[in-house]
């Protein structure tokens, strides 16, 4: 077994708490955002940058695996980068939709 990179007792909770966190504050964003047309490039750029990361995550925990870390460390990566990944990776094409949506609302008002 190899030098862990980390205190998984001290650290592990914290990539699970952060992707938590973001994650209610970006379902909020986009849940209010969405549907009215606002802020596409905010909420766009934020649920790809979300994205991104969880999919770093992801990777990092199957490397630890990989290496033969322990429990505490590989796990603490991998389960937010698989949710996050998952998650937000369902999520996204809803909120192009929601974008879409309130865009055809806003021409066919235009037109009227």
């Amino acid at each position: 077994m190899t030098e862990p990179w980390f205190d998984p007792n001290l650290y592990a909770w914290i990539p699970g708490t952060a992707l938590g966190v973001t994650g209610g504050i970006l379902g909020s964003l986009g849940g209010m955002l969405a549907p009215r047309g606002r802020a596409r490039g905010l909420v766009l750029g934020l649920y790809g940058l979300v994205l991104c990361v969880t999919t770093v995550l992801l990777a990092a925990g199957l490397f630890a695996l990989y290496a033969g870390q322990p429990y505490g460390v590989w796990y603490g990566l991998m389960l937010p980068g698989l949710l996050g990944t998952v998650v937000f990776g369902t999520l996204l094409p809803v909120i192009l939709k929601r974008y879409r949506e309130a865009e055809e609302r806003r021409l066919t008002a235009h037109d009227i």
